[in-house]
């Protein structure tokens, strides 16, 4: 009966003499409980200053050093290559597998499963990206890269030995915290907070930054309709701008990050 998120509004409901108040129970272990807590309170609410969020995430990495950077970072409110950070200043005992956000177990490398998409492809040519993926452990993207290098090449002269977001064990697929996976930490309601907070509304600065962010706003549901109509003869070049614009927001989020923890 321990309270994980809502301290302030039960102190308020205490304060107005009402002697009930409607709640959301959690169960789970008390890892999982601060978990909650640490992403209920980044989303919402007086978010954690940066030196809670690191606080935070060398607590979250000790409890469950299996957890992706990405994974840690959506909960924590901070980004991966900041979580990457603290976890090798902290000395985190080392995993050999990953639980990403969606909940699936991935290895930290991919090159065995990179080598046998390679033996596939070369012995039996007809297997579909698909049925290479499945046999060999690794995403279909992995396995369309592994295909063209060896088609300009004539093998995979570079096998990855860290590439954890493109490695997909289907055999260790789990479901994992579902109550603490990121639905998206409700961008819109944050984005209408920024909307509704003085010093962005009533400055021309802020207003332009609202149009900014108006501007390069895309959904889940927005970019599978997109990619459902695409040619498929685009979609690797276009996977890779992607990733480039991605990189230019991490390393946005990265600055803010810091400035954020220099001010405390």
């Amino acid at each position: 009966m321990r309270v994980i998120d809502g301290m302030h509004r039960l102190t308020a409901a205490r304060l107005n003499g009402a002697d009930e108040i409607e709640v959301k129970f959690f169960h789970g272990s008390d890892a999982e409980a601060f978990l909650l807590a640490v992403q209920t309170n980044t989303a919402h609410g007086l978010p954690l200053t940066g030196a809670d969020r690191q606080a935070a995430t060398i607590q979250i990495i000790a409890a469950y050093p299996e957890l992706s950077d990405r994974a840690v970072a959506a909960i924590a409110g901070l980004s991966a290559r900041t979580v990457s950070g603290i976890r090798k200043r902290t000395g985190a005992p080392p995993s050999r597998h990953r639980l990403g956000r969606d909940g699936r177990v991935r290895p930290l490398s991919t090159a065995e499963g990179r080598r046998t998409a390679g033996q596939l492809f070369a012995n039996q040519p007809q297997l579909s990206l698909r049925e290479v993926a499945a046999r060999a452990g690794i995403s279909v993207s992995t396995a369309r890269d592994v295909r063209m290098k060896m088609s300009t090449d004539g093998r995979d002269e570079h096998p990855a030995t860290g590439d954890v977001r493109s490695s997909h064990d289907h055999s260790q697929t789990v479901t994992a915290l579902p109550e603490m996976r990121s639905p998206g930490l409700d961008l819109q309601s944050m984005v209408d907070g920024l909307r509704r907070d003085p010093s962005i509304r009533y400055s021309e600065r802020g207003q332009g930054m609202l149009r900014w962010l108006a501007l390069r706003a895309i959904t889940v549901s927005q970019y599978r309709q997109i990619i459902d109509g695409l040619p498929p003869h685009i979609t690797n070049r276009l996977a890779r701008i992607a990733r480039e614009y991605a990189a230019v927001w991490t390393g946005f989020a990265d600055e803010l990050d810091s400035r954020n923890a220099e001010s405390g």
